[in-house]
């Protein structure tokens, strides 16, 4: 459970930076890499720094190609792998689902939100007006001519609902 609760500070500090900053930083990172490799080979021997392993690289591997396309920054692989080193390749395999998910209604609700001002909801929504027209997601508000969300928002969500569904946090 102590791991859980490291990685659980992880993803919170992750998060408050790559709203407030757009970055997600090595030095959070790389100090969670090597206390999930270390605690998962202390706990579990030599099965433990496999299943460590190999959900770094699993976790690695699901955001690669995003980020070589230019979609993702290099902080959400590297988050990815590092809660994949915490947890194993099982739990950010379900990460990654509920992660597109999240990411899914976020971008969703932003291109709602971007038509609704730029006044094309008829388009949208016919000629119903919505009182959403002036909410401000300052949380999801762009830094970049990219117009794209901090997706270390989407990668956070996906790990706790994660702890959810396999009962490492129970309401």
């Amino acid at each position: 459970m102590p791991l859980e609760f490291i990685l659980m500070t992880v993803l919170v500090i992750s998060f408050v930076t790559d709203v407030k900053s757009r970055k997600i930083y090595n030095t959070v990172l790389l100090p969670a890499f090597f206390i999930a490799v270390i605690g998962n080979t202390w706990q579990e021997g030599f099965q433990g720094l496999t299943t460590s392993l190999l959900g770094f690289v699993v976790g690695f591997a699901i955001l690669f190609i995003p980020y070589v396309m230019k979609g993702m920054g290099a902080g959400d692989v590297k988050l990815m792998a590092v809660i994949g080193a915490f947890m194993g390749p099982t739990f950010i395999v379900t990460t990654a689902i509920f992660m597109a998910i999240v990411g899914a209604v976020i971008a969703t609700i932003l291109i709602t939100l971007r038509l609704i001002r730029s006044g094309q909801t008829k388009l949208l929504l016919g000629h119903t007006s919505l009182m959403t027209y002036r909410m401000k997601l300052s949380l999801f508000r762009t830094h970049s001519k990219n117009n794209a969300f901090p997706y270390g928002v989407a990668i956070v969500a996906g790990a706790f609902i994660t702890f959810f569904t396999h009962g490492v946090i129970r309401l």
